[in-house]
């Protein structure tokens, strides 16, 4: 049984990764309803939380439909993260995580993200002060370390969960990987089977099939599967694995009056959310997917992305449906 702090999230969970302008709560909601067990925000930083600023704000937002949710913050100093937990508190998530594994040079220039792998003290440090500043359990999502000859996860996981860390998820690459080449997940199974370790390890990286998530959970013993890109315009991805966990089969390809169905739904919550302007920007990297493998579909795809308001998108949904079902 998989576990953060008390909640209780049943055998082999999937949770949605927190991913920068995807995982907002129009997405999150449709990861939802297609079996995600846990999602998490938009990483926030604790700068911009503690100046106020809109964005950070904004991605505070929850909704009781979507619990168990974690709000995920980033930063590095003492202070401002403390702070921030009294800001976040107030959002009532149901735990709160830390991401120590961003690899983008703005995050990792300022030592927050995955460049605190270059300070282990530090990490647990502000690990540490955010447990005795919180009620809520405290979770940490990082990588391997910095680079192949800095990967110390096991010990550093173990210091995380002795300073009160309640669950991990650990993303297969080192920094310097970036999002190249393969997710190793050895090490992360170094970590589950470590006898000191009693919280839940979650797998990440490259679970991008049900065949995938399987081995995860069979052959390397993680306690659930944290799922990122594969679910871009996919949001069927958690049903499909779950259903193969049951049957060994995949589901029927989704139809694409489901696709466009689905398409349009999003782009209505994510207007109703964040105004038409930015709902119809954040769509967009989702239609790739949406419509993947149809035939002959780029004119489509480009007038979905160069379209600039809603009625001309929704025109193109009824144009994909009248020619493709």
């Amino acid at each position: 049984m998989a576990k953060i702090g008390p909640i209780e999230l049943g055998d082999f969970p999937l949770l949605l990764a927190p991913m920068e302008d995807v995982s907002d709560p129009p997405f999150r909601a449709l990861c939802k309803e297609q079996g995600a067990d846990v999602v998490y925000t938009e990483f926030i930083s604790s700068e911009g939380l503690i100046r106020d600023a809109a964005k950070s704000v904004q991605k505070l937002d929850i909704y009781d439909k979507e619990r168990p949710v974690g709000i995920q913050i980033f930063g590095a100093n003492l202070e401002s993260m403390i702070r921030t937990v009294e800001i976040v508190e107030r959002s009532k998530p149901d735990f709160i995580d830390i991401n120590f594994g961003c690899p983008v040079k703005k995050v990792v220039s300022k030592g927050a993200g995955a460049g605190i792998l270059k300070d282990i003290p530090l990490m647990l440090k502000l690990s540490e002060a955010m447990v005795k500043h919180t009620k809520l359990p405290i979770t940490v999502k990082t990588r391997l370390g910095w680079d192949d000859d800095s990967i110390y996860i096991q010990e550093v996981a173990e210091r995380l969960q002795d300073v009160g860390i309640q669950a991990i998820a650990i993303h297969g690459r080192t920094r310097a990987q970036m999002y190249k080449g393969e997710a190793v997940w050895e090490p992360i199974a170094d970590v589950k089977n470590n006898p000191r370790m009693h919280i839940s390890v979650f797998g990440n990286g490259d679970v991008n099939s049900p065949e995938k998530a399987l081995l995860m959970r069979d052959k390397f013993g993680l306690d659930g599967a944290m799922i990122g890109r594969a679910s871009i315009g996919n949001p069927w991805f958690f049903a499909d694995v779950k259903h193969f966990f049951k049957t060994g089969e995949h589901l029927a390809p989704v139809g694409i009056l489901e696709r466009v169905e689905t398409a349009k739904r999003h782009l209505q919550m994510a207007i109703d959310w964040n105004g038409e302007h930015s709902g119809l920007y954040e769509t967009r990297r989702h239609y790739t997917n949406y419509f993947k493998g149809i035939p002959n579909f780029k004119e489509y795809r480009l007038k979905m992305v160069t379209s600039d308001t809603k009625e001309a998108v929704f025109e193109v949904f009824e144009e994909v449906r009248k020619k493709f079902s």
